[in-house]
């Protein structure tokens, strides 16, 4: 299979939508939109690498939109669209790509159907892009007046993503510096070159208006179902010992817990909600007691298997919920400290992680004192299939 890079256009600081962000870091059904563009294109078998061109001042927005996700270091942009995807090339071109789609950050909703099209393309073309006919009559306007009807015939509404040969793009884009066409496919047909045309779709379209937005959030609401389910674990104390490990926070405590892990229960109680959202069975199946391997180990390390889960089925976690069932130790003090922590192993924002505790008024083992319970709820949200 060929060496196929993604260059997603992240640059611009268009503000059309309103607000103080550029619209590729505004919320989405709560992850930002070029995090939605961004996963899409990770997740495609055919693509070995996506790197995201951004403007010099976002930096920190990039990291906090998909930080998280592990694409390649980012690329700094120029002053206009042509200008940052010339920069994005050229440091591609350190270890070149035999293909490179070139993505605009606000098409959240590219198929891998269309990727696979415009990659199957470019086998016969050194060029390909996705398009759709135009369907309505077109007028030219002269002030408010219409002046002549456009013929539509042979017409399409171009969309990304756009592939191309690299060497055949990146020879384009240096010799035309300083031109400013519409799209990359300007720059191939300009330097004498063919472009194909494969079938493009209406949802592939890009975000520029409130109304656009308002659109994304339908479909995003259309094509993903909501799924919750529990999770619960238990864990006695044991002798010796100075703290316990409590939603991955070290809360001092005159014994510890038992288990074969760090006996977390509030994060093993999560981890378990997560694999019964995406129906993948309990933390035992994935980390077995048995196995030394687990000895002692973190268990953000389960949670964060089971978050890669979800991510792998094309989920987002919505909202995650543990309740911890204790006498002691008092968990107020560090109620912040594990929602902070919880979220960041996660990936979530703090208002989306809810940490609370109670106790079973002296009743039972939690009110004797003889270990800690909790119980867990998750949210997450799947694509329909």
């Amino acid at each position: 299979m060929s060496k196929t890079i993604a260059l997603i256009v992240a640059a611009g600081r268009g503000h059309r939508l309103g607000g103080s962000l550029p619209k590729q870091y505004l919320p989405l059904a709560g992850q930002t939109v070029l995090r939605h563009t961004v996963r899409r294109f990770l997740a495609h078998p055919g693509i070995k690498a996506v790197r995201v061109v951004i403007h010099p001042d976002d930096r920190d927005l990039y990291n906090q939109a998909v930080g998280d996700l592990g694409p390649d270091e980012p690329i700094a942009g120029g002053a206009t669209r042509q200008d940052s995807v010339r920069l994005g090339l050229e440091a591609l071109s350190k270890d070149a790509p035999e293909l490179v789609l070139i993505q605009d950050a606000a098409r959240p909703f590219t198929a891998p159907a269309t990727i696979d099209a415009v990659l199957a393309a470019l086998q016969d073309h050194p060029g390909a892009i996705p398009a759709l006919a135009v369907a309505d009559t077109l007028k030219r306007a002269e002030g408010a007046q219409i002046a002549a009807t456009v013929p539509r015939d042979g017409l399409y509404r171009a969309q990304t993503p756009q592939g191309f040969r690299f060497a055949d793009i990146l020879a384009a884009h240096r010799a035309l510096a300083g031109r400013e066409l519409t799209d990359d496919a300007s720059l191939l047909e300009a330097a004498g070159q063919t472009v194909a045309l494969v079938p493009g779709t209406e949802e592939n379209f890009k975000i520029t208006t409130a109304e656009d937005m308002m659109r994304a959030e339908t479909l995003l609401g259309a094509a993903f179902e909501t799924r919750s389910a529990s999770g619960f674990d238990v864990h006695r104390f044991a002798e010796g010992g100075d703290h316990v490990m409590l939603c991955g926070v070290p809360v001092p405590h005159d014994s510890g817990l038992e288990g074969h892990s760090d006996a977390d229960v509030g994060l093993h109680a999560l981890t378990d909600a997560l694999l019964g959202c995406i129906a993948a069975g309990d933390i035992g199946q994935h980390f077995p007691p048995t196995d030394p391997q687990w000895k002692g180990a973190s268990s953000d390390r389960f949670l964060a298997h089971a978050a890669g889960l979800v991510a792998a089925k094309g989920g987002r976690i919505v909202h995650v919920d543990v309740t911890l069932i204790c006498e002691r130790p008092k968990i107020g003090p560090h109620r912040e400290a594990m929602t902070a922590r919880i979220a960041q192993i996660l990936g979530l924002s703090a208002d989306q992680v809810s940490v609370k505790a109670t106790t079973t008024e002296k009743l039972g083992f939690t009110g004797r004192r003889e270990g800690i319970a909790a119980q867990a709820m998750a949210t997450v949200e799947l694509p329909r299939t």
